[in-house]
């Protein structure tokens, strides 16, 4: 089942939902639609696809959700021979990319009889054991640069000066990059200045660029550390442009779609209509947004289906009917309820049953704009311009149906997001805006708890011969002639960014039982002391589905009796 967007109009009172019959079932939530703004006759409905959902649902998302597992009878039914049996969940393959071989993988979820390598738990068809549970960091970053380049310093925007750095994933949205002609010339044919300053600041502490998107003054980034890219697919990035009526992309939204251990998870960085009176313009333009964030034709739910939805950016909200002196000295007095109360985006959540559904940590920061540029004061222009809370971070949690209170279910994974800090930094003033972050803890209890490939290693790795790698695929994957091994220094920037690699078809050396090798020639090695790491990257899942531990290649055999008592790479 799933969420579908059409051209139909979301009434104030709810949105309306349909079965698989077409018939539609209204579902009533909160104010008399005579109390919503005109956006409220804007051109968007969103129906549901199978069963009509039970009448009534929570006014906001909730912080926890668990989906059902198989149950006892489900379980003996696809297991009448008693063996043991794994669940693997694994994503199917989005389109576009490099041409695809004969071996593409079809999403889905199977059962595999037998024992898998890894750290998968083996499930007794009688009692369901669940995964461990992990909980990941996401530090968010939303940023209206205003066409500055990268400062010197980024640590305290990025969490690098606290001690003991926990953050496992970065989440990077900015708007406003220049993008002059010479300027977006340059960065097709190399990376951006901010790409590569982020690049050049996370990369020493493991962190990979797995994914970004570009829509002309607007950039997304998608970091993670390397031990979490075999359980992370991009699905897909999408560019939503609604400047000039949908034909500039001066405004609109940038999306990546992606898979994180088995959940779905949407991330978009939005910039909206600027100005006080274009409040109805700006929700037009997030339903616009939203709307256009379908997957038809990739096997993947619609966005409102995802388990988690970050969406964040200049969203350019205002401070309704208080004068220019009334908000000032409510910032400087650092009294925000007042101003709380007339933000244009509370006020908006309050009568909109789906943009209710968005949460949002407190406001306990200054708004983030106008500032004068290299200074924290408050626009001293002709204009004076009013401060406003421009710069927001929401996050939305997939909202679950109903139970039937009849069917017994087991034990499920869960997936729970917390929020750990909502700031803004008043330390950088190269912009008339203050960034603002946000962290995240992400608990949840994985869906897919074992990569898809395990590299095992062969001996002891020197300079003087070529070097064997093997490694073993789970049943359910299907590799691809144009699937490839990369070797990477420790401290990559991005997937391109190898030492040398194989096509793992062009380098077979043997295939048995699951068990393949391919070796690396010895030529294309660097002679260096650094460590360095093995990827297996699957053209069809256009993923990571295998890493090795870091590792260090001897300079010679000679010192091979010396080493072989010290810890061997594991590979």
């Amino acid at each position: 089942m799933g969420w579908a967007v059409t051209d139909a109009r979301r009434a104030g009172r709810g949105i309306v939902a349909s079965g698989s019959d077409d018939t539609e079932t209204c579902l009533s939530y909160g104010p008399d639609p005579l109390s919503l703004s005109p956006r409220s006759l804007s051109p968007f409905r969103a129906r549901w696809r199978g069963p009509p959902l039970p009448p009534g649902r929570a006014t906001q998302s909730p912080s926890c959700h668990q989906a059902p597992p198989l149950t006892e009878a489900e379980a003996e039914s696809q297991n009448p021979e008693g063996k043991q049996l794994v669940r693997v969940s694994w994503p199917g393959p989005p389109a576009g990319g490099r041409r695809i071989g004969p071996g593409a993988a079809v999403a889905g979820t199977h059962e595999a009889a037998g024992p898998l390598l890894g750290t998968m738990a083996a499930v007794n068809p009688r009692k369901l054991t669940e995964p461990r549970g992990k909980t990941l960091s996401i530090h968010v970053v939303t940023w209206n640069v205003a066409s500055a380049a990268p400062p010197l310093d980024l640590s305290d925007l990025l969490q690098l000066n606290k001690e003991n750095l926990s953050v496992d994933m970065y989440v990077i949205g900015l708007q406003e990059m220049n993008c002059g002609i010479m300027s977006l010339l340059s960065d097709t044919a190399f990376e951006d200045p901010w790409s590569s300053f982020f690049m050049d600041v996370l990369s020493p502490l493991t962190f990979v660029k797995v994914s970004s998107v570009r829509m002309q003054g607007l950039l997304l980034l998608f970091f993670a550390k390397h031990q979490h890219l075999p359980f992370v697919q991009i699905l897909s990035t999408k560019s939503t442009p609604t400047g000039l009526f949908g034909y500039w992309g001066n405004k609109g939204g940038i999306n990546i779609c992606l898979k994180l251990y088995g959940y779905y998870v949407s991330i978009i960085n939005c910039h909206l209509p600027p100005h006080m009176a274009n409040n109805d313009q700006r929700l037009q333009h997030f339903d616009r947004i939203l709307e256009m964030q379908n997957f038809e034709g990739q096997n993947i739910p619609n966005i409102l289906d995802h388990d988690l939805i970050l969406w964040f950016g200049d969203m350019n909200f205002r401070i309704e009917d208080f004068g220019l002196h009334f908000v000032r000295e409510s910032i400087k007095n650092r009294c925000y309820r007042d101003l709380w109360e007339k933000d244009q985006l509370s006020i908006a959540k309050k009568h909109d049953p789906l943009l209710r559904e968005f949460q949002e940590g407190p406001l306990l920061f200054p708004p983030t704009y106008k500032f004068d540029k290299n200074s924290n004061n408050y626009d001293t222009s002709e204009k004076k311009r009013k401060p406003a809370w421009t710069d927001r971070i929401l996050w939305r949690l997939k909202r679950q149906p109903q139970a039937n209170p009849h069917t017994p279910r087991l034990p499920a994974p869960h997936f729970c997001l917390t929020l750990r800090s909502y700031v803004s930094h008043m330390v950088y003033c190269i912009s008339d805006h203050k960034p603002v972050t946000s962290t995240f803890d992400l608990e949840l209890k994985p869906l897919v708890s074992a990569p898809l490939i395990t590299l095992i290693p062969e001996g002891l790795w020197t300079m003087e011969n070529d070097m064997l790698i093997s490694y073993s695929l789970t049943p359910d994957f299907l590799s691809s002639p144009w699937d490839w091994i990369g070797l990477y220094k420790v401290g990559l920037r991005h997937i391109n960014d190898y030492v040398s690699y194989v096509w793992v078809r062009d380098n077979q050396v043997s295939f048995n039982d699951g068990l393949s090798q391919v070796y690396f020639n010895v030529s294309d090695i660097p002679e260096t002391e650094d460590q360095f790491l093995l990827c297996y990257y699957s053209n069809s899942l256009h993923s990571v589905v295998g890493i090795s531990k870091p590792f260090k290649i001897q300079p010679g055999s000679s010192l091979a009796e010396d080493l072989l008592g010290e810890a061997q790479p594991h590979i």
